[in-house]
């Protein structure tokens, strides 16, 4: 373990400096994935339908603040 936290030591030293957290992207691709599984096997107007969903998700607005 303590190899492992000293490899990835100056990452770790960094969120204390700054606080950003990937928590917010991860949200989105979770949701993204989401709506992929809900339109697979259906036909092309449904997908076009899905295709709108992810453009309005990317509407959102998010900020990287801890």
């Amino acid at each position: 373990m303590a190899k492992t936290l000293q490899a990835h030591r100056p990452s770790v030293l960094n969120w204390y400096d700054f606080r950003i957290s990937s928590g917010p992207l991860e949200g989105i691709n979770n949701k993204i994935g989401a709506l992929q599984r809900m339109a697979y096997g259906y036909r092309d107007q449904v997908y076009f339908k899905l295709k709108l969903k992810l453009y309005a998700l990317h509407l959102a607005k998010f900020a990287l603040i801890g």
